[in-house]
């Protein structure tokens, strides 16, 4: 068996900071998830480099900018950039130094796998799986709200897809294996819709759930485009039909229900003979909204859409919390590190390993995150500086003002703020990468991923 250090990576979709260890929510339940925390250096302020699936998980898994691939939305394969086609991914690049790649569940966006990426994986790389088991809905009783949907079902655990992903990788650990592995574990449950099985879903009371604080006319100070991009409409019909609480305490429903899968994971790690020399990374793709500045879904700059729970648990590193603001771009020259392997000098995250060995040292680097081309975040410990890309701004103090009520970009004594958080924004003169749509029809994308391997 080898000496150098495994990974596990685990990725959950749609998850935001309501997990008991950031105690963000005050009802959430995770017993896990804060175990695991316990012995994990906790990256209290993490960030997506986009608040939705497909680039977020794209710039996570090539260690490279939204902007620098093109990559903005959920149609745009990683593969069909001019600078993505032939990038080294993070598996890529242990499998290159001697590692075995693979996995199960939801690591890239459902649609484009990258099989190029792995040894194996399980469903086939063309057939992962993003969603719970199929359902007749709306199980909340509420038409024409899309996916906007929740409830119980009538199902054992083991009948979630989350649950089989989990097996496979148990399966996996139980093994000697003569390579050291980078075996990843993709959960799904958070993503919309919101089922599970009825034991989860009813340890959680609506009538007690606790709900955001949101003031009136919250929107008021926000610039256009942030009003543009609020989910109101969805908000106002939950809000008015008396059904907020419903969602939340679904919600939270779904993190028990992944955070007992996270249980099932670490015992069996545990109870494995990798169990003193491997790396876990936990990470979601973004955060999410459940009523926050009068908005439901994700696909914002704001906090609630960007921030997202990060734990790193490695052999070697004392468990702690770091404040310094981070990315989850970051999480790719950090494992290089981590498992000492060569770093690679076209990586745009920067890794966290100073921080793992002192989470209070110094960092002057804030996390950037991109919504579209031209419309990025800057988060810095105490800041959050919008700039969209017709030229209107919000800037918020979290020092006083955590859920983001107040804009405070029109303030004149606040100009040398904004100067200086605005020097980490994109050079918008530079070079973009154009990205072909996905065409339709997954033969169509399998074809042309065939063609570059």
């Amino acid at each position: 068996m080898s000496t150098r250090p495994n990974v596990l990576f685990i990725s959950y979709d749609d998850m935001n900071h309501y997990v008991g260890f950031l105690g963000r929510h005050p009802d959430a339940v995770s017993p896990n998830l804060n175990r695991l925390a316990e012995r994990s250096v906790v990256f209290e302020r993490a960030y997506c480099q986009a608040p939705i699936c497909n680039p977020s998980r794209a710039s996570l898994m090539s260690g490279l900018w939204p902007s620098t691939t093109g990559v903005y939305n959920n149609r745009q394969p990683l593969r069909f950039s001019a600078t993505g086609e032939h990038c080294v991914t993070l598996p890529q690049a242990f499998r290159a130094n001697g590692y075995e790649a693979t996995g199960s569940g939801k690591v890239y966006h459902g649609k484009f796998p990258d099989p190029m990426s792995w040894d194996d994986y399980v469903p086939g790389p063309f057939q992962q799986t993003h969603r719970g088991p199929s359902y007749e809905g709306p199980l909340n009783g509420m038409a024409d709200m899309g996916n906007v949907d929740w409830g119980a079902l009538d199902i054992g655990d083991r009948e979630m897809s989350d649950h089989r992903a989990v097996d496979t990788c148990l399966a996996y650990l139980e093994k000697e294996h003569e390579q050291p592995f980078f075996l990843t574990c993709g959960q799904t449950v958070t993503h919309l819709t919101w089922v599970t099985p009825r034991p989860h879903h009813e340890l959680f009371y609506p009538a007690s759930t606790t709900l955001p604080d949101v003031p009136d006319h919250a929107l008021d100070k926000v610039s256009a485009v942030g009003r543009k991009w609020a989910n109101t409409d969805v908000h106002r019909r939950l809000r008015d039909e008396g059904r907020w609480a419903d969602a939340v305490a679904s919600y939270l429903a779904c993190i028990h229900f992944a955070d007992t899968q996270m249980g099932r994971l670490l015992d069996g790690l545990a109870a494995s003979p990798h169990a003193d020399n491997t790396v876990i990374v936990f990470w979601a793709d973004h955060g999410w909204h459940l009523g926050e500045k009068e908005h439901w879904k994700k696909s914002t700059l704001w906090e609630e859409a960007t921030r997202v729970p990060c734990l790193i648990s490695a052999p070697g590193i004392e468990p702690g919390r770091c404040s310094r603001p981070v990315g989850l771009i970051d999480l790719y020259p950090t494992l290089l590190e981590l498992c000492g392997l060569p770093p690679r000098s076209d990586l745009e995250g920067q890794s966290l390993l100073p921080l793992l060995q002192d989470p209070n040292r110094s960092w002057n680097r804030p996390a950037l995150t991109t919504h579209g081309r031209g419309n990025h975040a800057v988060r810095s410990e105490r800041w959050r500086y919008i700039r969209y890309a017709d030229g209107s701004e919000e800037l918020y103090d979290h020092d006083a003002d955590e859920l983001e009520w107040t804009n405070l970009a029109g303030e004149p004594y606040l100009e040398a703020v904004k100067d200086d958080l605005a020097t980490w924004l994109p050079d918008t003169n530079a070079p973009h990468s154009e990205v072909v749509e996905w065409p339709d029809g997954d033969e169509a994308y399998r074809r042309r991923i065939e063609s570059m391997r």
